[in-house]
């Protein structure tokens, strides 16, 4: 199975309308943070992860394009069929590969899992920066739970509310992602209930630089761009098992 979006950017162009200047806002300095609140027990866990606005069912791969310093890029985003133990919660093993100008530049692993309430916690990632050669040149971004006091952050709610925020993951110093939700619309098909969550995301790492997602209801993320500090945007093309 394979679906492709031809009318992505009319739906882009249809949020944006909708939202206005509220979601292109810069984001205020945020306060230093220890860390996320602790996960529930870890029997409440699952690496089936289904969560309408993050779903993650094994085998499905997602492909974006976009641009990243003024290079082209194509991401290709796969669910796999490992599964790994972080703290005693079992975790879905993503794969993310970065390539610019047609060159694979990074290759990470995330790991995520998926408590009773619905809400999908990241427990962390194995990044590496590739030079020409295939050589790794960095691994900065990498951390596990339970490591060198690295905890894991809800990555996205169960139950989206307008507002909600939260820390999305948390090694001190080196990955303190935060979001905050600022738009659900109804701008697809079918009708009825919001299908479309919007999200700012920013890291007290990188002050100045603000980043909004759009996900899609049962599909997942349809659009990244950066707004302030960076010119990068990644859109969906297709996305298939």
């Amino acid at each position: 199975m394979k679906t492709r979006f031809l009318s992505l950017s009319a739906l882009v162009v249809a949020v944006a309308t909708a939202i206005g200047g509220v979601a292109f806002a810069p984001q205020a300095r945020s306060q230093t943070t220890e860390g996320p609140p602790p996960p529930p027990p870890s029997s409440s866990f699952s690496a089936r992860v289904d969560n309408p606005w993050f779903p993650l069912l094994r085998g499905t791969r997602w492909v974006y394009t976009g641009v990243k310093d003024g290079k082209r890029t194509r991401d290709l985003v796969t669910v796999t069929h490992q599964t790994k133990m972080i703290e005693g919660v079992p975790c879905v093993a993503v794969h993310d590969r970065l390539y610019m100008q047609g060159r694979l530049e990074e290759r990470t692993t995330d790991w995520y899992s998926q408590d009773s309430y619905g809400n999908v916690w990241y427990f962390g990632e194995n990044t590496a920066e590739l030079d020409a050669h295939g050589h790794v040149t960095s691994t900065e971004g990498t951390w596990k739970a339970g490591v060198a006091g690295a905890k894991a952050g809800i990555y996205i709610p169960g139950h989206p509310r307008l507002g909600q925020s939260g820390l999305q993951e948390f090694l001190k110093g080196h990955a303190e992602d935060h979001f905050k939700i600022i738009g659900l619309f109804r701008t697809v098909v079918p009708p009825g209930k919001a299908n479309t969550l919007l999200t700012k995301e920013w890291t007290p790492l990188e002050p100045g630089l603000v980043d909004h997602k759009m996900y899609v209801r049962g599909i997942g993320t349809v659009l990244e761009q950066s707004q302030h500090g960076a010119d990068e945007r990644n859109e969906l093309i297709s996305i298939g098992r």
